[in-house]
């Protein structure tokens, strides 16, 4: 919850002028619900994807206070964060709720950005395939292979982010590489291809390392993409190598 329209419009045209060269990666942003057409104006041409942070899964009704996804893909949005773990801890959200939202954004033929994560507790306790294996089930039930291919996963250890604690490399290249093992007894060889985000804390400064993991497909950036400098940094450091 960040950021007016006039903040909103002039950190990405920040990102426009500053990332206008870098046609290797696919990067986007997530404003409030407030900046989402301001800013699609503003990106227009641009290589700059429009995502949501949210959204609800009946597409109209007497649901106040809910954006449904037809009304975020009208405004030109073409990805929808689903799951993140403060609507989990905050707002009570539950995995089911999740997949219907999932599903969703699929109808609208947008692409979901499904979050999931153990919070430190889970951690601590040893519960932290469990707890994924969980919200990945919640998160993907019904999806069959033939419509798995534009739904990206986002691993974001909760005990990670704000704590004091940091994940390395290899203790997020661990749960994705688990997350890539549970997506291919669902989904079989349609898995290789699933984009999977780490979102726990990074930061210009340690996300060439994360990239590098075999099963760390990109990011989820936090709190480094409020100002334009440290995601423009983030981006480049995940242009492919070689």
């Amino acid at each position: 919850m960040h950021k007016t329209v006039a903040e909103s419009l002039a950190m990405v045209t920040e990102l426009k002028n500053q990332l206008a060269m870098v046609r290797d990666v696919e990067f986007g942003v997530a404003p409030v619900f407030t900046s989402l057409h301001p800013v699609a104006k503003r990106i227009e041409g641009t290589q700059i994807r429009l995502c949501a942070q949210d959204c609800f899964w009946e597409d109209q009704g007497a649901f106040t206070g809910e954006v449904s996804v037809s009304l975020l893909k009208d405004v030109g949005c073409s990805h929808v964060i689903v799951g993140h773990s403060e609507r989990r801890q905050l707002f009570g959200e539950l995995d089911a709720a999740v997949g219907l939202k999932v599903r969703a954004v699929l109808r609208a033929g947008l692409v979901p950005i499904a979050c999931v994560g153990e919070t430190e507790k889970e951690r601590d306790a040893g519960e932290t395939f469990g707890r994924v294996a969980a919200q990945l089930e919640g998160a993907l039930s019904d999806i069959p292979a033939a419509d798995a291919s534009p739904v990206v996963i986002a691993y974001e250890p909760v005990w990670a982010i704000g704590t004091g604690r940091t994940a390395t490399p290899a203790q997020a290249e661990e749960v994705h590489r688990f997350i890539r093992e549970r997506l291919r007894e669902r989904w079989g060889g349609a898995a290789e291809s699933t984009r999977i985000q780490y979102g726990g804390s990074v930061k210009p400064e340690n996300a060439a390392e994360l990239m590098a993991q075999a099963n760390i497909d990109g990011a989820l950036v936090g709190g480094a993409s409020l100002k334009a400098e440290s995601f423009t940094a983030i981006v480049k450091a995940c242009r492919p190598k070689g």
